[in-house]
């Protein structure tokens, strides 16, 4: 049985590339599926303002929406096993500890990539989906375009 580290933070994207990743593998056999949802962040604002109980219970609900969505085409394949779990803290200590709990696994990276964000990567060897090297602010994009559109006027 395959065994694969799955890290999804939003479970639409992660329909989509799996969808890609079984017309790409037509025979894929019985997979054991670690399914890792990354909860999105609360701003520091927002984090002033929400008790610690109610941020945890927030996580939980999306965990179970996340969960609701995709266990129906992880466990498409007859007899495939899914074990969800929510990361909490470094996902690249994350990743070692379920490669020595789950043995030889492989690591897929389904999360969002985000314009201007740098992802954490999940493991040392593995590069953040998205990553182009560097990332722009979107002030600077809209300094550009702004700059691009007085040029466009004075002429």
């Amino acid at each position: 049985m395959e065994k694969i580290i799955l890290y999804v933070d939003d479970a639409g994207h992660a329909r989509e590339f799996l969808e890609r990743m079984a017309a790409a593998q037509a025979d894929a056999g019985v997979r054991h599926w670690v399914l890792v949802a990354c909860a999105p962040r609360m701003t520091h604002r927002i984090s002033k303002w929400v008790s610690h109980s109610a941020r945890e219970n927030w996580r939980s609900k999306w965990f179970a929406k996340v969960q609701e969505q995709l266990l129906p085409v992880l466990q498409r394949q007859q007899g495939s096993q899914v074990t969800p779990i929510l990361a909490k803290g470094p996902l690249a200590e994350l990743t070692r500890r379920l490669k020595l709990e789950h043995g030889a696994a492989h690591v897929v990276d389904a999360r969002r990539p985000k314009l201007g964000v740098d992802l954490e990567p999940v493991a040392p060897d593995l590069a953040p989906p998205g990553q182009s090297g560097w990332a722009l602010p979107g002030a600077v994009i809209g300094m550009g375009a702004l700059l691009m559109l007085a040029n466009e006027m004075s002429d």
